[in-house]
């Protein structure tokens, strides 16, 4: 690996679906530690295929369940593990993530666990660069109903990543892939006038994205079990003459080589 790679733990949309695990994406890359961005139920299983759960950093985007409610389960594999980790994981996250993962993680109800203990907690400051290892990660706010940030992630060699995490339609999302060499975009509806604003991603909305952005490559992610793949891939191609597909649990990525293997 000559640059970073992204390994899908989780890509199903909102919930887990019958063949992976709910958001979650291992990144790596020379001269830095691995970092999982989302960590959403299943991820922490889908891990252990790939790397120590002891060993990896985490970047939040949001705290809806489907974004982090395996970090408990993440909790418990440092605090009980016969051999622990020393220190406490780097979490990166929106306002409130210690709070959010302390409620879910406590004994008993209305409690809240201090997970001081293990995680160390940073809040992303919109558009404030994060310098971690040999990446640059800028954070932008993105249109979803809690506080919720797209990331955009360069590495030495120029070469760039952005996540788009869960959005509606907006400038902003538009700005943070512009120029990317791989835009990996949340898309969970197929798009119909139903579709409530300022929540997710259509097919056609992703498409026309990775247009106006001029991105190398269109990584579709975030497909709910319930919406139709290859409709959401078909409106995607309808809106973008650049490369598309739509990733899979187990899937590998170089950016920007984007050599792809291991998917199940």
């Amino acid at each position: 690996m000559s640059g970073m790679r992204i390994t899908v733990l989780g890509c199903s949309g909102s919930v887990c679906g019958p063949d992976s695990a709910a958001s979650g994406y291992l990144l790596t890359a020379p001269g830095t530690d691995p970092v999982v961005l989302d960590f959403g139920p299943g991820v922490l299983g889908a891990l252990q295929r790939h790397e120590d759960p002891s060993k990896v950093a985490v970047m939040l985007t949001h705290l809806h369940a489907d974004h982090c409610l395996d970090l408990p389960g993440l909790l418990v594999w440092r605090r009980y593990h016969p051999s622990p980790p020393e220190g406490r994981v780097l979490v990166y996250g929106p306002t409130g993530t210690s709070h959010r993962i302390g409620c879910a993680s406590a004994e008993v109800a209305g409690d809240v666990d201090d997970v001081s203990d293990t995680m160390r907690v940073e809040a992303w400051h919109e558009a404030e660069p994060v310098e971690f290892g040999e990446l640059t990660v800028t954070p932008m706010r993105m249109f979803h109903p809690p506080e919720a940030y797209g990331l955009r992630i360069t590495d030495r060699s120029g070469a760039t990543l952005v996540y788009t995490g869960d959005t509606g339609m907006c400038d902003e999302v538009v700005a943070l892939a512009e120029g990317a060499d791989v835009l990996l975009c949340e898309a969970s509806w197929t798009h119909t006038a139903e579709r409530p604003e300022g929540v997710h991603l259509s097919g056609t909305e992703a498409g026309r994205i990775a247009t106006r952005a001029g991105v190398g490559t269109l990584l579709l992610t975030h497909i709910p079990p319930w919406t139709p793949r290859e409709e959401i891939i078909a409106e995607a191609k309808a809106e973008f003459a650049g490369p598309v597909e739509a990733v899979v649990a187990g899937g590998v990525y170089d950016i920007p080589g984007l050599a792809v293997g291991g998917g199940r």
